[in-house]
């Protein structure tokens, strides 16, 4: 029997490869995935592999690929901004996903307002704020990810009680301290390698910064943005990659750090401990 494609998709633990999915079913079914999209797909990646969080991460991933499906790219169609997350839903039903499934995507937004929310429905929550607010739009600037935790906890979700905004807050604090040497190859003007070096920028900082180089480039026509958006893809992997490793060496750094010798302090009873020590060896 031919599996359905939420079986096929959540089958494919590799997240890149659903990213790859995800690009061949937007141009299959016409449906909303597009650089943002990766980019926030990036940020719940690192959020979940740093925390640990007691969430299914599969189910998370998958369901901040798909939880925009019906978005539109109108953003002054209010009526449409407050019911695609429950038509998305609705049409993830069609594609085979379970009813927990369509609720935690139902549940990237409040519009629904159902209760008790799945624990999944609070990282997607986190990172399509937060990480909406790093990237640039027609209408304003992108926010530094200072001014945007500043706005995520006290404009964005100050009514609401999501359980790990606070985690989520100290994680971008946590990843921002650790600078990346991380070495860009995309020119915002044609794609080519430019070997620009950006030293001692923060990780966050970093993502947004590349994704942001992305935006910027005019995707006029189908076939451009067809490669902006496997460009972001390529571009996340990398990303992630860098993140991983720079997180390595810093815990490498702080554990070595532990490991210097401090200056030896001895008290009266160490050095009786010693001479006893010394008596029974001339004893001997």
């Amino acid at each position: 029997m031919e599996s359905s494609f939420a079986e096929y998709i959540l089958a494919e633990r590799d997240w890149v490869k659903k990213m790859e999915i995800m690009y061949y079913l937007k141009k299959k079914a016409s449906l909303f995935f597009d650089p943002s999209v990766v980019f926030k797909t990036l940020l719940l990646k690192l959020f979940l592999e740093v925390t640990d969080l007691e969430v299914e991460q599969n189910l998370a991933l998958t369901a901040n690929l798909l939880c925009n499906c019906k978005k539109t790219e109108n953003p002054s169609d209010l009526s449409k901004v407050q019911s695609y997350a429950k038509d998305g839903a609705e049409y993830l039903s069609l594609l085979g996903f379970q009813d927990k499934f369509c609720r935690i995507c139902e549940e990237v937004n409040r519009y629904s307002g159902l209760k008790p929310r799945e624990l999944e429905a609070d990282t997607l929550e986190l990172v399509d704020q937060f990480g909406g607010m790093l990237l640039v739009r027609p209408e304003r600037a992108a926010f530094k990810v200072e001014d945007a935790v500043v706005l995520l906890e006290y404009r964005n979700l100050k009514d609401c009680d999501n359980l790990y905004l606070i985690t989520f807050i100290n994680f971008i604090e946590q990843m921002e301290k650790i600078t990346t040497n991380y070495r860009s190859t995309l020119n915002a003007e044609n794609n080519n390698a430019v070997g620009v070096s950006r030293i001692g920028r923060g990780i966050i900082s970093e993502f947004a910064e590349e994704f942001n180089k992305i935006s910027r480039q005019n995707a006029l026509t189908m076939y451009d943005k067809e490669k902006q958006l496997s460009i972001s893809i390529k571009t996340a992997s990398r990303l992630y990659e860098m993140a991983k490793l720079a997180i390595e060496e810093t815990e490498t750094k702080e554990i070595q750090e532990e490991k210097k010798e401090k200056p030896v302090i001895p008290t009266a009873a160490d050095i009786e401990a010693m001479k006893r020590m010394d008596e029974r060896e001339f004893l001997k």
